[in-house]
């Protein structure tokens, strides 16, 4: 790699990062080519980064950012992950995990703050922002259509009263 592939690296690496609201570290040793690909993928599917880079460079990539925290977990065969929500990226890691033995969460930052495996973990059971925004709507239809039910249901009655009067006679 000459100098200005390097300098292209820690750039790209920089920029991921700056538009990231999380970033987690993993190991990802021993990993298949097709696992990589699963990752990959599952990774653009909750709309998150996958980065690997050279720890080396990616240690100069992090250093004047609000990830600079994460310059001591850089060690060994690591990768980033990011994502503007921090949830879905946490979720896609953890439920890879699960699956996969060889892949190690090692630990990320939110922001300024550092984030152990635990929190990694609870921050992955919480539901993502488009499932919260569901409910919310969710929420806010429901009183709406519990009134419109009680505004029709006396209107219903005096008809189904009428009909059964006609039917009578």
């Amino acid at each position: 790699m000459n100098r200005a592939e390097k300098q292209a690296s820690i750039e790209s690496v920089n920029a991921t990062l700056s538009k990231a609201n999380i970033a987690l570290v993993v190991h990802n040793n021993g990993l298949t080519v097709a696992e990589m690909t699963a990752l990959r993928t599952k990774m653009r599917e909750v709309g998150a980064h996958f980065k690997i880079s050279k720890n080396r460079l990616a240690k100069i990539a992090v250093k004047d950012t609000q990830y600079e925290s994460l310059t001591g977990l850089l060690k060994g065969p690591a990768a980033i992950a990011t994502s503007a929500d921090p949830v879905s990226v946490a979720k896609g890691l953890v439920d890879f995990a699960k699956t996969n033995d060889r892949l190690v969460i090692i630990g990320g930052a939110f922001g300024a703050q550092i984030l152990d495996l635990k929190a990694i973990e609870t921050l992955a059971k919480l539901p993502s922002l488009n499932e919260l925004r569901a409910k919310i709507v969710g929420m806010l239809q429901t009183p709406a259509t519990r009134i419109a039910c009680v505004l029709q249901a006396p209107g219903g009655q005096v008809a189904r009263v009428i009909a059964a009067k006609s039917k009578k006679d």
